[in-house]
């Protein structure tokens, strides 16, 4: 039962995602091309997707994610879509680009790194035509994903094997690797042991449908390279998805994947969590990691924050209010940070404290919904005052 609704859903969303591009200005996302030029005699033009929000907010940068076949675009786009537009959750807001149909000279790339071992023109490619290009053209934040299914997937983990620096996560679904494809099975032992640096993302799944029963080996020896090689250099998560479709394949994989990846963006850690307990200065030194490490973007505590601030509001207003002010001073803009503060102080009798913190947030917030929630939170407490 379980299965079947998850198979309507996905019909769905497939539907969904198609759809989306025919009425791509009613939903709000934009459809370009990107020319991009290189030593090949003919340029290549990628079709790229910006977000919703991309025309509405100058100053925001967003997450890229690459995809090889051009048919995923309308996939893609949709699902980042629909998973990104109730507040970047759980799909950080990314810009989708995806590769030319039937473009001779990058075929020729993919197909000498497919035969030629060592070859990496397509990976020079990658680093000093392609990802440059992105980045002169759009607001882009420094975080990219490889996104791939079969031979592209294979491509994928070529790319994580042999340059690993040119993309953060790696997406690889029914990913071909048998017949010395790409020379990966090869290659990866001496060489994923071999990395180091900041820590890269992969998720890898296949599924037991015919189509991918000839790759099922090799997947698995490439799952168990995978495992012998880990570092901290790499983190991985490997999926089946048995008993499902062969060409539901990539949604399957993008979503688990895309959910794995920014699960510890989203994730309120719990006041009772080992960093926690630790105290505010660790769960701020843990969001720097991610900050600095993993993502190259603010990764902000400030819901981790008040969360182990809650956990002491009730017996130790003061302490709960420390905690909120380590939030404020992690993000000065953590309007919520404010308003828990406020709360605090209300609690305490502190009204005007509560005014003044509850004043900041409203300054602060341009949400519709916050603003009016704040400003009848402040008449109440300037109500209080007055008695």
């Amino acid at each position: 039962m379980v299965k079947g609704m998850l198979f309507r859903c996905l019909i769905f969303l497939v539907g969904w995602s198609i759809a989306s591009l025919s009425a791509a200005n009613e939903q709000g996302f934009e459809i370009e091309t990107l020319t991009v030029n290189s030593d090949m005699t003919v340029p290549a033009e990628f079709k790229v997707t910006l977000p919703a929000s991309y025309g509405k907010k100058p100053n925001k940068q967003y997450v890229v994610l690459f995809d090889f076949h051009p048919r995923s675009h309308a996939l893609l786009a949709g699902m980042q879509d629909w998973m990104s537009h109730n507040g970047d959750w759980p799909w950080l807001e990314t810009i989708i680009v995806t590769a030319p149909d039937g473009h001779q000279g990058l075929g020729e790339l993919k197909t000498l790194a497919i035969e030629e071992q060592g070859n990496q023109q397509l990976l020079d490619y990658f680093e000093q035509d392609l990802l440059p290009a992105i980045d002169k053209q759009y607001r882009t934040n420094g975080f990219r994903i490889l996104n791939g299914f079969t031979g592209n997937a294979g491509l994928g983990l070529y790319t994580l094997i042999n340059r690993p620096s040119l993309f953060n996560a790696y997406f690889v679904a029914s990913p071909v690797l048998s017949k010395d494809f790409a020379y990966v099975i090869k290659d990866a032992p001496k060489k994923l042991a071999a990395m180091r640096g900041k820590p890269r993302f992969l998720f890898m799944s296949t599924s037991d449908s015919g189509f991918e029963q000839r790759q099922l080996d090799a997947f698995s020896q490439m799952e168990a390279i995978i495992k012998n090689s880990a570092n901290e250099a790499l983190d991985y998560r490997v999926k089946r998805f048995d008993g499902s479709y062969y060409m539901t394949q990539p949604v399957l994989a993008t979503a688990h994947a895309i959910e794995a990846l920014f699960d510890d963006y989203h994730r309120v850690l719990a006041a009772d969590s080992e960093i926690s307990k630790q105290g505010p200065q660790a769960i701020v030194a843990h969001y720097q990691f991610l900050s600095e490490q993993k993502y190259g973007f603010k990764v902000p505590a400030t819901s981790s924050l008040i969360k182990l601030g809650d956990a002491h509001l009730e017996a130790d207003p003061s302490k709960a209010i420390a905690v909120y002010k380590v939030a404020i001073s992690d993000d000065p803009q953590a309007y919520i940070a404010y308003d828990a503060v406020a709360d605090a102080y209300a609690k305490m009798g502190e009204i005007e404290l509560a005014i003044k913190y509850q004043a900041l947030a409203l300054d602060i917030t341009d949400h519709p919904f916050y603003q009016n929630k704040y400003t009848n939170k402040l008449a109440k407490y300037k109500e209080q005052s007055k008695l």
